[in-house]
């Protein structure tokens, strides 16, 4: 308990910095409208809606720190609303993983201006809450509800009007709780999963970097018990897979789909291309499987560094999206949730008011008429404009494939694309790591969307001994990758179980590689081939430069099943497939 004590400091410096970054006139954006054809572009200043100030703020009662009431437990909270009566709609903010309900301060008083009752609470197990942690189980699912039940209660929330946002782990207990508790009728969901199996063991590869580090957080600052505390040490020892897996599919929204597409909340889904905590793909497939109201968001960064800004009171183009997101489908009374669901399939939406008052009797502009014209599916390219689409498969036009060919004997590097090649195969060593890496976890991404520079390596500098190294030829015009790539591989003689790693680079004349997307793969019987789907990715490689694709076994972000000694042999017939926008 005392070590959770001392982080009690630097959390309270970070909410006063919160408190005092953003003004209470704050108001959520206007967003871009958005052409049905085509891609749509957005200015590079905004990769989301652009932000404009409301035409007066809502006071607010301040913040009150309360304790709820959970499913057995009690848990640490703080509620602040407008000044005016009732009825208004309510905003739930379950805190993230190892932090606590200080964590939204500044966003928590932007919403009560805008006319919104905001519960901030810090789920079971963490800091001063009671309980274990729960990993957005049963448990935290009951707890939920009794916040709901609580504030519907004891403020001025409307019972028809509940709303639920969180970042990572808050966001995660967000959407699973529309699946278990119907009186929610809006999501807003920032870094998070929807299939922790997939997060935890993508293609059959444990994820060791990003499972350690909220290892380290939960025995810092919350009350790991016995459930989490055994798969955590089942995780690391890759014992007991089956039943980790089974516990990890009962904490992921994608097993609850049914219900979430019966209770129809509007969902939406904002995270990072680099997510090295819950990579993408798994949002992509649960996103397409919804039939609610949803809007999918993708941008630069990694784990919950997009929406970063705006914890600390900062103006911030994903809670913009987010309060732009409550003010269409919750704020004014009467919102029926369902009404969008034509936009969301690319059809008409009844036209809406181009203004409101607020339920804190505030003059505002509306978001919601600009907000029902846009399309669904927002992307920020790495480097390149944000885009937006009507929906995912729109992305790409089209879908390249690039044949590995033969490994060079003069520069020992082959051919990417030009067709099959005659039989030939390269072995790879399985314990020898090369310069080829997805970076250090947060990390490496996180200063990547900051500097707007991806990662890179000089590609001279990876062993061909111990990595196979395949480069395009360079085309006089760009190639606009957009959505997920895929490696097929043929694994000629190979042993199980093996891992391998693939990297996607762009590579300049000068031998400078930039990182695009990389992932993992696992196999564990014998087998002749394996597939491997990319993280996915939107990326402009410019033209001159050669798209470069490196394979080797070892990468410090994953555990490998590779034996000592052995080798993976990779041989004719392997290839890439690019998705591409023409």
């Amino acid at each position: 308990m005392g070590l959770r004590r001392v982080f009690t400091l630097p959390a309270a410096v970070a909410t006063a910095l919160a408190l005092t970054a953003v003004p209470a006139s704050a108001a959520g954006p206007t967003p871009v409208p958005a052409s049905a054809a085509g891609p749509t572009p957005v200015p590079a200043s905004a990769a989301g809606p652009t932000p404009v100030p409301a035409a007066a703020a809502g006071s607010t009662t301040g913040f009150d720190f309360v304790d709820i009431p959970g499913d057995g437990v009690t848990l640490k909270a703080n509620v602040i609303a407008p000044s005016t009566a009732g009825p208004h709609p309510a905003v739930l903010l379950p805190a993230s993983w190892g932090l606590n309900d200080l964590e939204y301060l500044a966003q928590a008083r932007t919403l009560a201006s805008a006319g919104y009752v905001v519960v901030s609470y810090t789920p079971r197990g963490w800091w001063s809450s009671g309980g274990e942690i729960d990993t957005a189980g049963p448990r935290d699912m009951a707890d939920l509800s009794k916040v709901i039940d609580w504030t519907i209660a004891n403020t001025g929330a409307d019972p028809s009007r509940i709303g639920v946002a969180g970042i990572s782990y808050g966001a995660g207990i967000s959407l699973l709780g529309a699946a278990f508790d119907s009186r929610i009728r809006v999501v807003a969901m920032m870094s998070g999963w929807t299939d922790l199996v997939y997060s935890l063991y993508s293609d059959s590869t444990r994820h060791k970097q990003s499972a350690g580090l909220l290892e380290i957080a939960a025995g810092l600052l919350g009350d790991v018990g016995p459930d989490l505390g055994g798969k955590l040490a089942d995780f690391k020892a890759n014992r007991n897979v089956p039943e980790v897996m089974a516990w990890a599919r009962v904490r992921s929204a994608a097993t609850y789909l049914n219900a979430l597409n019966t209770n129809k909340p509007a969902i939406l889904i904002a995270n990072a291309w680099g997510d090295s905590f819950f990579p993408p793909n798994q949002l992509v497939d649960f996103y397409q499987r919804l039939t609610t109201p949803k809007r999918l968001e993708l941008r630069p960064g990694d784990h919950a560094i997009a929406e970063l800004g705006g914890i600390f009171g900062f103006e911030n183009e994903v809670w913009s999206s987010v309060r732009t997101w409550f003010d269409t489908h919750l704020a004014t009374k009467g919102t029926d949730p369902t009404a969008s669901r034509a936009t969301s399939a690319g059809l008409s939406a009844p036209t809406v008011a181009a203004s409101h008052t607020t339920s804190a009797g505030v003059s505002a502009p509306t978001r919601a008429a600009s907000a029902s014209a846009q399309l669904p599916v927002l992307i920020k390219p790495d480097n390149a404009p944000a885009e937006s689409y009507p929906d995912w498969p729109s992305l790409s036009t089209t879908q390249r494939r690039f044949d590995l060919g033969k490994i060079r004997t003069l520069d020992g590097t082959g051919l990417l694309g030009g067709g099959p090649s005659p039989a030939w195969t390269k072995s790879l060593p399985t314990d020898k790591d090369t310069t080829a890496a997805g970076g250090v976890v947060l990390l490496t991404n996180g200063v990547a969307a900051f500097t707007n520079q991806r990662p890179q390596i000089w590609l001279p500098t990876v062993d061909r001994f111990r990595a196979g190294v395949w480069a395009s030829s360079r085309p006089a015009s760009p190639l606009r990758l957009r959505g997920i790539p895929k490696v097929h591989l043929d694994l000629a003689g190979t042993h199980a179980p093996g891992s391998a790693v693939v990297y996607l680079y762009d590579l300049d004349a000068l031998g400078t590689a930039k990182l695009i997307t990389h992932a993992p793969v696992t196999w564990l019987e014998p087998r002749s081939s394996v597939d491997v789907a990319l993280s996915a990715a939107a990326y402009d490689i410019p033209a001159g430069h050669s798209l470069t694709l490196v394979v080797d076994t070892v990468d410090p972000l994953y555990y490998d099943a590779n034996a000592p000694g052995e080798t993976v042999t990779i041989g004719a017939g392997s290839y890439l497939d690019v998705p591409v926008r023409s």
